[in-house]
């Protein structure tokens, strides 16, 4: 069972997990031992909340696919359990990001003794590149 949060919870018999074999380097251990792991979580048709499986099902997230299944691979760790560990984690880690609201931003002003500062600035920029003209005697 992955805990959520103190009220939501997603059971075991909801994620399904395969094993399957490594990519990249390793010699014969990738060869030989399944140690990567596939984590599928069916969101549609999951217990959590609507709420968490609208905001689930609105993230661009490429691990979703149409039908609205979650596909999570971890491959990082030598062996399968560690790696299924990871997808666990990642799991939690998406679900939580998904039902965070982010802040709502206040418009500010600039203040204006910063607005009068900018304007000084800028006279006084110009009044040095004027200078630098010709001459005239």
């Amino acid at each position: 069972m992955v805990q959520i949060s103190k009220t939501v919870t997603i059971p075991d018999s909801e994620i399904e997990f395969s094993a399957i074999r490594s990519q990249g380097a390793g010699g014969q251990n990738v060869n030989k031992v399944a140690t990567a792991i596939h984590l599928r979580f069916d969101i549609v048709t999951s217990s959590l909340p609507n709420y968490y499986k609208d905001k689930l099902l609105q993230l661009s997230d490429r691990r979703i696919t149409k039908e609205g299944v979650l596909v999570i691979k971890a491959q990082e760790h030598r062996s399968q359990e560690q790696n299924r560990e990871e997808a666990l984690k990642r799991l939690k880690d998406l679900v939580k990001s998904a039902i965070i609201v982010p802040k709502l931003r206040k418009p500010s002003k600039p203040s204006r003794s910063s607005q009068a500062k900018r304007l000084d600035s800028k006279t006084k920029r110009s009044q040095i590149k004027a200078n630098r003209g010709n001459v005239i005697e």
